[in-house]
C-alpha cells in the first residue's frame, strides 16, 4: 500500500527524525539508562523533554486546539512516534500523551478536559496511566471495570482507594497519577477516573511507589500501592460510561502508537546492521557482499516494510473513524498493525544481533538495547495475543 503524505506530515517526520538523531543519539540513551537503577533517577531525560514539550511542542500536536493543542491526527502523532522508537528517546511521551491525555479527553467533557489538556499540551505536567502494562484494551473498545486492581468507597466528603497496580508505564517522575478505579458502595460496579497529584502524596501512609528493576530501562515501570488512601471529593474527575469509553479508547489509541514505535525500533534495527555489514571486513571483503548477508538484510526490509504499510493504514483508519464513528474496523486495523509491528521488530532486533556476529549481543553495540525494547514491548497492552484475539473476532463477525 502506497501512502502519500503531505507537506506538513513529511516537514513532522523529517524534523523529528533530524532532531532525534542529534539529541537522543546513542550516547544520550546510554546517559539515561545507566542511571535507572539510581532511586533519585525516574529514568527520564529532562533536557530532551524540556525541549520537546517546550521549545517544539510536540506535547500538543494531537491535542485539539481549544486546549492549546494542534489539532493534528493519528498520522501525524504516528509518524512522531516512528522516529521516537527509532531512537529509543528515553521520556514519558507515549504515556502521557498518547495514553493519559486520550483518557482525559475521553471521559471528560471537552470543556472540563481543556484545562488539563493544556498543561499536558504546554509540558507543564507529566500525566501517567494507573493501568497495568499488559492490560489489553476491550474488543469493544471499552474498559472493563470488572479488570480494575483499585476500588474506591465514598467516605465522608471523599473517598478511599484501596488495591495494586503493577506495572505501571513512566509512574516515577509523573506529576499527576490517572488511576481507574471500580466503585463500590451505591455505585458498585462503574469504573471512576481519579486525577493525584504526586506531589500531594509523597509521604502519604495509603500510598506507595515502588520503582522496578525492568529489562528494557529506557521505558521505567513502577508499582503503585493504594492502601485506604483517602482523597477528596474533586479528585475523581467522572464516574461511569464516559469513564469506561474513554479509558478503553485511550488503550486502543496507545496501542496504535505503540505499533508505530516498534516499527521505528525495527526500522533503526535493519539501519544498524547494514551499516555494519558494510564496515565488517571477513575474508579480504566487507559481509554485505555476501549473498547470504544480503538475503537477511532483505527479509528484514521486508518486514519493516509490511509493518509500516499496516501502521500507517490503522493511522488513517483511526483518524477517519474518529471523524465518522466507525471505530470497529479501525480497531481491526490496529490489531494487524500491532501484529505486524510486533512481529517485525522482534524479527529484526534478534536478526541485528546475529549478523552483527560475536559483538552483537555485547553492551557496546545497540542491538542489545532493541532487542530490550522489542522483548519487553511484545507483551504491553496485551501483546501478540490481544490482537490475534481481535483478529480471530472480527473475521467471525464477517
Amino acid at each position: 500500500m502506497r501512502f502519500t503524505l503531505s507537506l506538513e506530515q513529511q516537514m513532522i517526520r523529517d524534523t523529528s527524525r533530524d532532531f532525534l538523531a542529534v539529541r537522543s543519539d546513542s550516547a544520550a540513551v546510554r546517559r539515561v539508562v545507566d542511571v535507572v537503577a539510581d532511586a533519585a533517577q525516574d529514568g527520564h531525560d529532562s533536557a530532551l523533554w524540556r525541549e520537546m514539550a517546550g521549545e517544539l511542542g510536540w506535547c500538543g500536536i494531537a491535542l485539539p486546539e481549544t486546549a492549546g493543542g494542534a489539532g493534528l491526527g493519528a498520522v501525524e502523532l504516528a509518524l512522531l512516534m516512528e522516529q521516537m522508537g527509532q531512537r529509543l528517546a528515553c521520556v514519558p511521551y507515549w504515556s502521557a500523551i498518547c495514553l493519559a491525555a486520550p483518557a482525559l479527553a475521553g471521559s471528560l467533557s471537552p470543556e472540563a478536559a481543556a484545562p488539563w489538556l493544556a498543561r499536558l499540551a504546554q509540558g507543564e505536567a507529566r500525566a501517567a496511566l494507573a493501568l497495568p502494562a499488559w492490560m489489553a484494551p476491550g474488543a469493544d473498545g471499552s474498559l472493563d471495570a470488572d479488570a480494575l486492581t483499585v476500588t474506591a468507597a465514598a467516605a465522608g466528603d471523599g473517598f478511599v482507594l484501596d488495591g495494586q497496580v503493577a506495572q505501571v508505564f513512566d509512574a516515577a517522575g509523573a506529576d499527576w497519577l490517572l488511576v481507574p478505579a471500580r466503585l463500590s458502595g451505591g455505585a458498585a460496579g462503574q469504573p471512576a477516573l481519579f486525577l493525584l497529584p504526586t506531589a500531594a502524596l509523597e509521604g502519604q501512609p495509603g500510598f506507595g511507589l515502588r520503582r522496578l528493576e525492568v529489562l528494557d530501562r529506557t521505558r521505567p515501570l513502577a508499582d503503585l500501592v493504594f492502601d485506604g488512601l483517602r482523597v477528596e471529593a474533586k479528585a475523581c474527575l467522572a464516574q461511569g460510561a464516559g469513564v469506561a469509553a474513554g479509558v478503553g479508547a485511550a488503550m486502543w489509541h496507545g496501542s496504535l502508537m505503540l505499533a508505530a514505535e516498534q516499527l521505528g525500533g525495527a526500522q533503526q534495527c535493519l539501519d544498524l546492521t547494514v551499516a555494519y555489514a558494510a564496515e565488517r571486513i571477513q575474508f579480504g571483503r566487507p559481509i554485505a557482499a555476501f549473498q547470504a548477508v544480503k538475503h537477511r538484510c532483505a527479509q528484514m526490509m521486508v518486514a519493516v516494510e509490511a509493518a509500516r504499510s499496516a501502521v500507517y493504514g490503522a493511522a488513517r483508519a483511526w483518524q477517519a473513524g474518529v471523524a465518522g464513528g466507525a471505530m470497529d474496523a479501525a480497531r481491526l486495523d490496529v490489531a494487524a498493525a500491532r501484529l505486524a509491528a510486533g512481529d517485525a521488530f522482534g524479527f529484526c532486533a534478534q536478526e541485528a544481533i546475529q549478523l552483527h556476529g560475536g559483538v552483537g549481543f555485547t553492551w557496546e553495540y545497540d542491538p542489545q538495547l532493541y532487542f530490550k525494547r522489542a522483548q519487553a514491548a511484545g507483551g504491553w497492552l496485551g501483546g501478540a495475543a490481544a490482537a490475534l484475539a481481535r483478529i480471530a473476532d472480527g473475521l467471525l463477525a464477517a
